[in-house]
């Protein structure tokens, strides 16, 4: 799955590395994985998340679903960590509220925004962040603007996505993976770079048996990334300790509550796999 988040190759390019190591996948499968899997695992590693810096560059992007196109908001913080995304049929007021609503609900708030002279701008963050300094000088949002690439490589290579829920997904797991890699969360951090995706993913695989929402047995979150919680230094999860980040449930009733078929190697009943 991370093969298909970290780099802009096909889902098809994804089956012969599967093969190799004796996996029999579909590329519709590949896909499927990643729009089942990839939020789950987003919502398992915040405890294990950085604390964002407090300078943060914000900026928006275009791709097209289904011939229309979208509005894709991002913010980047100084050290390079992707602090939230947001998909908008419209570039407006409205829309810049909703993603810094978003993106405040975490554990910072930052002292210095960069944007670009979207003329919604000034006027959210007048509303959320009126201590702020608001920063709109020329090449100053570049950070954020050359960390857009990435991304639209993604969808380019798929020739395009179908639905706005997708355009969501693969964003999220895309930033949730380029932050991985940067070293952003506690998590893979006795390998090399090399090896931190594959040890990170491995942390954060489910281990222990639980009943899926049609009662055949899952899996639970493993002891590894239990451990990397209870153990995450105060600047990462024990600002967070008792209080699930943005007001919702904690990621441990989450995976109770969510996780249906958790087992990426296989199903683990019938009406899962379909």
């Amino acid at each position: 799955m991370y093969w298909y988040l970290r780099s802009p190759v096909l889902p098809r390019d994804v089956e012969e590395p599967l093969a190799d190591r004796g996996i029999e996948a579909d590329h519709a499968t590949v896909f499927r994985w990643v729009v089942r899997f990839a939020p789950l695992f987003a919502e398992a590693a915040p405890p294990c998340r950085h604390n964002s810096g407090n300078r943060w560059f914000v900026g928006e992007t275009q791709v097209k679903v289904l011939g229309r196109w979208r509005y894709l908001y991002r913010a980047v913080d100084k050290f390079g960590q992707v602090m939230d995304v947001l998909v908008s049929p419209k570039r407006d007021k409205k829309a810049a509220r909703r993603f810094f609503t978003r993106a405040l609900a975490g554990d910072t708030t930052p002292v210095e925004v960069t944007t670009d002279r979207a003329a919604a701008y000034p006027r959210v963050l007048d509303e959320l962040l009126h201590a702020a300094q608001h920063l709109t000088g020329p090449y100053a949002n570049n950070r954020v603007e050359a960390d857009h690439g990435r991304l639209k490589a993604r969808p380019r290579s798929m020739c395009g996505l179908k639905r706005d829920h997708s355009l969501r997904i693969v964003a999220a797991g895309h930033a949730f993976v380029e932050n991985l890699r940067r070293g952003h969360y506690e998590l893979a951090t006795e390998v090399g770079p090399r090896d931190r995706l594959a040890a990170a993913f491995t942390e954060l695989a489910p281990a222990r048996p639980l009943r899926c929402r049609f009662g055949a047995t899952g899996a639970a979150p493993s002891s590894d990334i239990t451990s990397a919680r209870r153990d995450a230094p105060a600047r990462t999860a024990a600002t967070r300790a008792g209080r699930p980040p943005t007001g919702r449930p904690s990621d441990a009733s989450r995976w109770q509550s969510r996780l249906a078929c958790p087992a990426s190697r296989s199903t683990c009943c019938s009406r899962c796999s379909e």
